[in-house]
């Protein structure tokens, strides 16, 4: 316990420590965000923030974890994920050019032995993917990378968030009787932590790309390793609960540009976070309401992990319902779409 809680401490501390460094770096080197249309900040920020995680999750895995296969697998992907998201902070690169180096990670983390291999369902115990498990691990883990990129709109959102999911991983894990990954998905939050201190309204520095992809990687791969190895219905739902908040604003997002008629990787503003600002909530607000729905899915994923297969069923129905009830209420799924014309031209010009 002493091992563990000192792993935490020095996670948290080293982001602590370290964010500041690679702040005053990412102003030298002009690793700048700079405002336009579609983003809600109004000043020049520096990025890279995402950087002191990396480096803090690194060190800290690595001296103080056993070095198995699937982690060499997890930190090995990580390295990528994060070297396309450095280049991209730095220079910019192509959304293709991206998914490639995505693609490459996800197969690399594959092939170290993270896989999705069967799913679960009420009409038959276990479904062995077999060579299915490739195609779908990688989809999984870019789709859940891509997603926490989507919402880092705001100063803090993705941090929180995923420190959130990251625990919720880790108490889900551990009650599933991998503390191991328990151990990775706190290490993980406690990074997050320490650069939270910098990252929160006002931030004073962005993760960028190269902290929204790792974290988005490391979450999905933790995920995998932490939920996806127990044979029971629930199991199947627990990273997509845990992951709900990101995961909903992306598929609401792909499902509000194809019904209005756009193309589904074009940027707008009607995220999640976009409308809530759009509702009269401060910045601040906004995201503290977003950390508080992120902590009732956590909630609900605990408790589903604990209930049998009917109950779990039933009480995924019902969140089910409440996201698409919440969706429409504040108009993020089918909002006008001459109001939506001119919020996308005014991104276009």
């Amino acid at each position: 316990m002493n091992v563990i809680a000192g792993s935490l401490v020095a996670a948290f501390l080293l982001t602590l420590l370290g964010t500041p460094i690679i702040r005053k770096i990412a102003i030298k080197i002009k690793a700048i965000d700079k405002p336009e249309e579609r983003k809600v900040h109004k000043f020049e920020m520096p990025r890279l923030g995402g950087l002191a995680i990396c480096i803090s999750f690194w060190l800290v895995v690595i001296s103080t974890q056993e070095l198995t296969r699937e982690i060499y697998g997890l930190l090995g992907g990580g390295l990528i994920i994060s070297l396309v998201g450095i280049w991209d902070d730095l220079y910019g690169i192509s959304a293709k050019k991206k998914l490639l180096v995505q693609v490459l990670a996800a197969t690399f983390a594959t092939y170290m032995g993270i896989r999705v291999e069967f799913l679960t369902h009420p009409f038959q115990d276990v479904f062995s993917l077999y060579y299915l498990s490739y195609p779908v691990t990688i989809l999984w883990i870019i789709g859940i990378t891509n997603a926490v990129n989507l919402i880092d709109g705001l100063d803090g959102l993705a941090a929180g968030v995923s420190a959130i999911a990251a625990i919720t991983l880790g108490i889900v894990s551990m009650l599933e009787g991998f503390s191991s990954i328990a151990i990775l998905a706190f290490i993980l939050a406690a990074s997050i932590f320490g650069f939270l201190k910098y990252n929160f309204h006002p931030a004073k520095i962005f993760m960028g790309d190269t902290g929204s992809l790792f974290l988005g990687y490391n979450l999905a791969t933790i995920a995998i390793l932490g939920l996806t190895k127990s044979a029971t219905i629930v199991s199947l739902f627990l990273p997509v609960i845990i992951l709900g908040i990101p995961i909903i604003d992306t598929m609401l997002a792909i499902f509000r540009r194809y019904n209005n008629g756009r193309p589904i990787f074009s940027p707008d503003k009607e995220h999640l976070h976009h409308r809530l600002l759009d509702l009269g909530l401060t910045h601040r607000r906004t995201v503290l309401t977003i950390y508080a729905l992120s902590v009732v899915l956590g909630i609900t994923a605990v408790l589903m992990s604990k209930l049998t297969p009917p109950q779990g069923m039933l009480v995924l129905l019902a969140l089910t319902l409440g996201v698409f009830i919440a969706a429409d209420r504040i108009d993020v799924l089918l909002r006008k779409k001459a109001e939506q014309d001119r919020a996308y031209q005014q991104i276009a010009k």
